[in-house]
């Protein structure tokens, strides 16, 4: 495994272990996804994953120049097929959850920026064909976020949001 998978997935572990050490019903009534050991998968993908993502000044993530809140993700995809992913705001409305992605070839490991246009919870899909991985997280934003911020698509990535009636 390369460097920055390795770190993309220490992260995503530290993440889930932040997020177990919580006392039940810490995160209301979004019924976020556990993930075990800090992967959610099936046999199509794989996914790093927090089930809680906090946007604080000095934290992990960026602020995007239309104000949505983002976070690397690490998808792993088991199949060959270009990845896709979007979402939805379950607890209000929004626009659709966007991803940045460089592609890496047609399987294995790709890196993603996951897009949350405002905090809330959001039900987070990729696909792979027909073939998809759904989870739920909690967004928050601490003050004014992280202090990083993004201008937009990074060069050499794509958009992509799947039709949040899709999911």
């Amino acid at each position: 495994m390369n460097r920055l998978a390795t770190a993309f997935l220490l992260s995503a572990i530290a993440s889930s272990v932040a997020l177990a050490e919580q006392p039940p019903g810490a995160l209301g009534a979004c019924q976020v996804t556990r993930p075990g050991g800090g992967l959610h998968e099936n046999d199509f993908l794989s996914v790093g994953l927090s089930g809680k993502y906090v946007f604080r000044p000095g934290g992990p993530g960026f602020v995007d120049s239309d104000g949505a809140l983002g976070i690397k993700v690490l998808w792993t995809r088991k199949v060959s097929g270009r990845l896709e992913v979007g979402g939805r705001r379950l607890d209000g409305a929004a626009p659709a959850a966007r991803a940045y992605i460089n592609d890496l070839g047609e399987a294995g490991i790709q890196p993603s920026y996951l897009l949350f246009p405002t905090p809330g919870c959001w039900q987070i899909t990729g696909q792979l064909g027909d073939s998809k991985l759904t989870f739920v997280v909690m967004v928050e934003k601490v003050g004014e976020g992280p202090g990083w911020r993004m201008q937009g698509l990074p060069r050499g990535s794509r958009v992509s949001s799947i039709p949040v009636d899709g999911i």
